[in-house]
């Protein structure tokens, strides 16, 4: 005899027992559907699975200016013997960019310094390059410090990386020092800091002429020169 229509397969219950049975197995095995579906769509909400329920972006108090070099502290570099080069032409000092956008606003902002010491004859190159992101739609911190790491295979016969975290700043922060360049002609240096959603990053770039009568800053007096910087900018975008 066959299986009236619309019946319930019997084997959702498990057992060989009569219509009643297979009915009551059958109903268990739909509701153990329905509570799996409720368990995943949980899943799904709570790490952002579902478009409209993703996660809030976490920006920290800080804020989007469209000139970064109005909060870029300096006074680090000043205490160190530098000082800000004038405009040559139509080129200015500093200069900025921004842009604003509902996934990404970003800053930037270059400066050229010059040591107090330097003759008219010397040659130097001493430039601070300043970025900041604010990521309203993607958590930045599972790639950031992979970001910098990256550099640690960079390597040259001439120069290496060498990258080591930083306390003190943000949520965590790193700097990123190139290795083979001697004291006496210059360094570059990369300070990082992730706060929330927020990412920020300053460089010094120094080269100085090895005749010249400045001299350049080890990469361990960048580094110094930049967390001082980096500290007091960062309070700065957050008024």
């Amino acid at each position: 005899m066959g299986m009236a229509p619309g019946a319930p397969p019997t084997g959702f219950g498990g057992g060989s027992g009569g219509s009643g049975g297979g009915g009551k197995g059958w109903l268990w095995g739909l509701g153990g559907a329905v509570v799996a579906s409720a368990v995943w769509a949980g899943v799904l909400f709570a790490t952002g699975g579902f478009d409209g329920d993703a996660a809030e972006a976490d920006l920290a108090g800080y804020r989007y200016t469209t000139n970064l070099c109005t909060p870029t502290d300096t006074q680090s570099f000043k205490d160190s013997g530098y000082q800000q080069k004038d405009g040559t032409g139509s080129t200015s000092n500093p200069q900025h960019s921004s842009s604003e956008n509902p996934a990404l606003d970003s800053m930037t902002c270059n400066i050229d310094f010059e040591p107090n010491a330097a003759s008219s004859s010397d040659y130097s190159s001493v430039w601070l390059y300043t970025t900041a992101s604010l990521h309203k739609k993607t958590d930045p911190a599972p790639e950031f410090e992979a970001q910098y790491r990256a550099y640690e295979d960079q390597k040259t016969s001439s120069y290496s990386y060498q990258v080591s975290p930083v306390s003190g700043l943000g949520d965590e922060a790193y700097v990123v020092k190139q290795e083979g360049r001697t004291s006496s002609t210059g360094a570059y240096v990369i300070l990082a800091v992730r706060d929330g959603w927020m990412t920020y990053q300053s460089t010094w770039s120094e080269y100085v002429s090895s005749s010249a009568s400045a001299t350049a800053k080890t990469p361990e007096e960048a580094t110094d020169m930049l967390k001082k910087s980096a500290k007091a900018t960062l309070e700065k975008m957050k008024r």
